[in-house]
C-alpha cells in the first residue's frame, strides 16, 4: 500500500484538486496543523484521513507518517496537483527492489504559462540535479524502511525537506518522470524574482547554521 501523507493549514481552496488526483486504492492521511476553515471537512469527504498534529510542516509530516500503515509514502504539499501518469511512475519506482534504498522526487512544474515561471521551473530542475536539493512542492517518495532509516522528517518550522534530502543524499535520490504542479498564487502575490531572492537568502542562511526557527520569521 501506498500512504500519502498532506500537511494542511488553512488549506480548504487548493486541497480539492490536490485530492482529486489521489483516489484509487491509497490511504490519504491530512495532518492537518489546526485549521479553522473547511479543511478537514474536505478531506473526509473524499475518504482521507485526518489528524491534528502540532503546527508545523515538520512536526505534521512526521505525525502523518507515524500514521501511515503503507510500506511506502508519498509526501505532498497541499497546494500541489500530480499531473496525469504519475501513478505508474511511482509504481514503477516501488517495484524495483533496489529503490527500498533510495527516494524519488517528481519534476516541479508551476500552473502560470508566464515566462517567468519557464525560468524558474528550469532553476529548479538545475538545483534539483546538480545539487541534489529538491524542495517540499516535488513530493517526496519513500519506502517505510528507508525513512525510519534516515530519521523521518524532523519536527521543524521551516527547512524540513532541505534536512530531509541532505539525508538522503544527491546520489539516493531520483526524478520521476512526472510534473508536481504546484500554484504559482505566492509567486505572483510577491513577485517571483524577489520571492525567489528570499528562498535562496534563507537556504543560505540555513547552510551557514542559523537556527530554523529564527530563519521562519524571516521566510514569513
Amino acid at each position: 500500500m501506498l500512504s500519502i501523507v498532506i500537511p494542511t493549514l488553512q488549506a480548504a481552496a487548493d486541497l480539492p484538486a490536490a485530492l482529486a488526483c489521489l483516489q484509487g486504492g491509497n490511504e490519504i492521511i491530512v495532518a492537518d496543523g489546526g485549521s479553522a476553515d473547511a479543511t478537514g471537512d474536505i478531506a473526509a469527504a473524499v475518504g482521507a484521513r485526518v489528524i491534528d498534529a502540532p503546527r508545523g510542516r515538520g512536526a505534521q509530516l512526521a505525525a502523518g507518517a507515524r500514521q501511515a500503515s503503507g510500506e511506502w509514502f508519498l509526501f505532498l504539499h497541499a497546494d500541489t496537483v500530480l499531473a496525469s501518469g504519475w501513478r505508474q511512475r511511482v509504481e514503477e519506482f516501488m517495484a524495483d527492489p533496489r529503490n527500498t534504498g533510495r527516494a524519488a522526487v517528481f519534476r516541479f512544474a508551476l500552473d502560470d504559462g508566464s515566462p517567468a515561471a519557464r525560468r524558474l521551473e528550469r532553476m529548479v530542475a538545475w538545483r534539483t540535479r546538480a545539487l541534489g536539493l529538491p524542495y517540499g512542492d516535488q513530493g517526496l517518495l519513500i519506502s517505510r524502511a528507508f525513512y525510519h532509516e534516515i530519521g523521518g522528517f524532523s519536527p521543524l518550522p521551516l527547512m524540513e525537506d532541505v534536512d530531509m534530502v541532505r539525508r538522503i543524499g544527491r546520489r539516493r535520490l531520483t526524478v520521476l518522470d512526472a510534473a508536481a504542479v504546484t500554484s504559482a498564487a505566492r509567486f505572483r502575490r510577491s513577485g517571483y524574482l524577489r520571492r525567489s531572492l528570499r528562498n535562496l537568502f534563507c537556504l543560505g542562511l540555513y547552510f551557514l547554521g542559523v537556527p530554523p526557527w529564527r530563519i521562519e520569521r524571516i521566510y514569513r
